[in-house]
């Protein structure tokens, strides 16, 4: 361990070894050599001013934020109104911005082109479904299915109702209940 001492005196720049006595690797730092002791002396104090100023200041900003914070329980300010406020400045500042207000035009005339698309095509199907709705082949089939709604259609009957019309097909039944009565079950249309 001498030998490990000798030779950090002798290099005092050399990294210690692994396992070298902390206490031979640790001391005042070497005095660069363009300063003397008295600018040392300049700076230790101007070091400690600083630091001086530095707690003076920590201290009267920690006094100022405990006022701030007591003028503002005494408005009745709380954190979540600050936030509040906060939030809509923010707010502001973005719709106000540059970049809002470009894409905010560039979504109002996608909007409305979309619209004008969605319209136009919108009119295309209108006028397809009329096209189809006048062929010939649709006006058959449309006067099929009006005959056969007719067909299935009661006639209002002024008789009996037991009575049943003889041309279509009856659309009241009856149906048997569990207590024995019967009901009528009417169709819905």
């Amino acid at each position: 361990m001498e030998a490990a001492q000798q030779g950090s005196q002798q290099h005092p720049d050399s990294v210690p070894e692994v396992g070298e006595d902390a206490v031979t690797s640790v001391g005042p730092p070497p005095l660069p050599p363009a300063m003397t002791k008295e600018e040392q002396q300049e700076l230790q104090e101007e070091l400690f001013k600083v630091e001086d100023e530095i707690l003076t200041l920590s201290q009267v900003l920690a006094a100022k934020e405990k006022q701030m914070a007591d003028i503002k329980r005494k408005l009745g300010i709380t954190p979540l109104n600050e936030l509040k406020q906060n939030f809509t400045k923010t707010w502001q500042d973005v719709t106000t911005s540059t970049a809002y207000r470009r894409t905010s035009e560039t979504l109002s005339q996608a909007g409305l082109k979309a619209t004008a698309a969605f319209s136009t095509v919108g009119s295309a199907i209108t006028r397809k479904l009329e096209d189809v709705r006048n062929a010939p082949t649709f006006k058959s089939f449309e006067e099929k299915v009006e005959t056969l709604k007719t067909k299935m259609t009661p006639s209002a009957s002024t008789g009996d109702p037991d009575q049943q019309d003889s041309d279509g097909p009856a659309t009241d039944t009856f149906i048997s209940q569990p207590d024995g009565s019967a009901t009528q079950d009417t169709p819905m249309n």
